[in-house]
């Protein structure tokens, strides 16, 4: 006993074989990302080709903390895909008429018909976290929620719905860094709103919202899958590569297209002169005149 717990010394000594022991981990090459995220990309076009073919119906929840990396994660995985095949729900604040309603209702409306997958950029479980920690809703429909999700999502299971849903986790420091880059840059400063800034000053509110959401509606039915998402890249794939992991998704076979070597003319199209249409503006033109000068 006298040798584990006595000197400074020694107790800076272990806590530096602690950090050892879960170093930060070493980034991805950015050309082994690019591959890998290109063949998985591939992957979700074979995805989507066997859904439409099987008329399956597949919803795939995006959840956690603000600046976790969800909607990046949504774009590298719809960047090939059919937006009428691959639909992403990103709802805003309900209407007054949507707050009278049934909780799940409006969400309901954007579950895929046959053949059909929808992304849920957040979803119901709104009501888990920032609802909750903001006092949107009371403590009985908070309490409600965590009673009927489990049910709402079973009927969705039995319905034949295929069901994933992802937390992606971030550090507090990690989400302090990615907030203040954004306040600069003039494409992604709309991604930083007064919500967003509370989710720093009641990080431990937030951080006991999610385990008692956790504790109700990870069921082995619909379980939570946790994407470590301090690395952007390293959760894309790892993210990308487990839900692919988990449909049973084969080849569909396409049908072969044939093109003729050259377009067809038969000689009786004349095209309209240009005078009577209206033409957008030839600013490359522009540009490379500035270049030139």
């Amino acid at each position: 006993m006298g040798k584990t717990g006595s000197t400074g010394k020694s107790a800076g000594k272990k806590k530096t074989s602690s950090k050892a022991k879960n170093p930060k981990p070493k980034k991805i090459p950015d050309d082994i990302y690019e591959a890998e995220l290109f063949r998985l990309q591939t992957e979700f076009v074979k995805l989507q080709e066997w859904v439409k073919e099987t008329r399956a119906r597949v919803v795939v929840v995006f959840e956690g903390r603000d600046a976790a990396g969800k909607g990046g994660t949504i774009k590298r995985i719809t960047e090939y895909l059919s937006p009428r095949v691959v639909r992403v729900a990103a709802l805003p604040a309900p209407t007054d008429r949507e707050r009278g309603q049934w909780y799940y209702q409006r969400y309901i409306a954007h579950l895929p018909a046959p053949g059909e997958i929808t992304l849920f950029d957040r979803s119901w479980y709104n009501r888990a976290g920032v609802e909750k920690v903001m006092g949107f809703c009371t403590p009985q429909e908070h309490s409600l929620f965590l009673r009927q999700t489990p049910v709402f999502e079973q009927m969705i299971l039995d319905d034949g719905i295929l069901l994933r849903k992802y937390w992606f986790s971030v550090s507090d420091g990690e989400q302090l860094r990615r907030f203040r880059s954004r306040l600069g840059d003039p494409v992604r400063q709309w991604k930083l709103s007064p919500m967003d800034l509370e989710s720093v000053y009641r990080w431990e509110d937030y951080s006991r919202a999610k385990d008692e959401m956790m504790v109700h509606t990870d069921t082995p039915n619909s379980p939570w899958y946790i994407v470590e998402s301090d690395v952007k890249k390293h959760a894309r794939l790892n993210m990308m590569s487990h839900l692919l992991s988990t449909i049973a998704y084969t080849d569909v076979e396409k049908p072969r297209v044939e093109l003729p070597e050259r377009p067809i003319d038969t000689g009786t199209y004349r095209r309209p002169s240009r005078e009577i249409s209206t033409y957008v503006p030839n600013h490359v033109a522009e540009l490379m005149g500035d270049i030139e000068t």
